[in-house]
């Protein structure tokens, strides 16, 4: 067992090892990308290649990002969806327990189809009205990505 003396050492190297490998984990999955509005983030991990190209291609590439549609627009509730995503992508892509094809999570499907109405509010509203349960991508599933293969 270590002496009291050294255990202030041990604490320090242990933290500056769990510190440092997390500083070296966040650089090489270019952390900071994440922090940016730019849909290239999105495709730092290869499982989203399929997003990002059908993204492309979609009737909303030149009016929407994937923070428009996927983030809410509040600063905080934004940031707190980036990081607990970004939180759960790390871990599942590190140990590699997601299932292929990738599906959105019921809690970000509802910040999606808070957006989807957001935007097209003016559009919606009368149709909205007695269809509750009905998504926005249960009649559109290809207008944010684009057809499907």
């Amino acid at each position: 067992m270590a002496s009291p003396g050294r255990l202030p050492v041990l604490l320090a190297l242990l933290v500056g090892a769990l510190a440092g490998l997390g500083a070296y984990t966040f650089q090489f999955a270019k952390g900071l990308a994440y922090m940016s509005n730019d849909p290239v983030a999105c495709a730092n991990c290869h499982i989203m290649n399929d997003h990002f190209d059908s993204w492309q291609k979609s009737s909303h590439h030149g009016q929407a990002v994937c923070n428009d549609c996927h983030t809410p627009h509040s600063f905080l509730n934004k940031w707190i969806t980036k990081t607990e995503n970004g939180w759960n992508h790390s871990v599942k892509f590190t140990l590699q327990n997601f299932a292929e094809p990738i599906r959105i999570r019921k809690t970000n499907a509802e910040k999606l189809q808070s957006n989807c109405i957001r935007c097209h509010a003016d559009f919606v509203n009368d149709i909205r009205h007695g269809r509750e349960g009905v998504t926005c991508t249960h009649c559109h599933p290809n207008v944010g990505h684009g057809p499907r293969r």
